[in-house]
């Protein structure tokens, strides 16, 4: 016996109000959720697709969190691991902004410093600093450089 083909529809249902996050790079997603603060124990609504197929990228992973509207800072800390990714603000079933990321020029309080001889890993109450140069980070305190896997040092 022959069963019949499923359609093709959306595998994640649309959302009257919060944020969808979208063309996040493949396996970024939970990386995304991270930097966002979002954690099994919150109480956020989230609908999270990765690997789904995209007609631009060939590849990308999708966030829509319900009843939250992404803050500047949160969709600026996003571009360190998705820079071309886009936020749409739903309100009522509708976008009602887009928000495109920008690789913001200096981060407080977001990554911590590989050297553990850094004033801003000691006990001291100094948040981490780094300024952003040509997809680098530099440590304000000990100019130690991070040029790679940016997302393992993300607070």
């Amino acid at each position: 016996m022959i069963g019949k083909i499923p359609e093709e529809g959306l595998m994640i249902r649309p959302i009257r109000d919060g944020t969808v996050i979208d063309h996040i790079p493949p396996g970024e997603a939970f990386h995304v959720l991270r930097i966002l603060g979002i954690t099994g124990t919150t109480s956020e609504c989230l609908s999270v697709a990765t690997n789904v197929e995209s007609k631009v990228s060939g590849c990308k992973d999708i966030v829509k969190i319900s009843n939250r509207e992404l803050k500047k800072e949160e969709v600026d800390r996003i571009a360190l691991i998705a820079p071309k990714a886009t936020i749409n603000i739903i309100r009522n079933f509708r976008v009602a902004d887009k928000l495109s990321v920008h690789i913001p020029k200096r981060l407080t309080g977001v990554i911590k410093c590989p050297n553990p001889g850094c004033i801003s890993n000691s006990d001291e109450p100094i948040p981490s600093k780094f300024k952003v140069e040509n997809g680098t980070l530099r440590c304000h305190y000990c100019d130690n450089v991070i040029t790679r896997d940016i997302v393992s040092y993300i607070i």
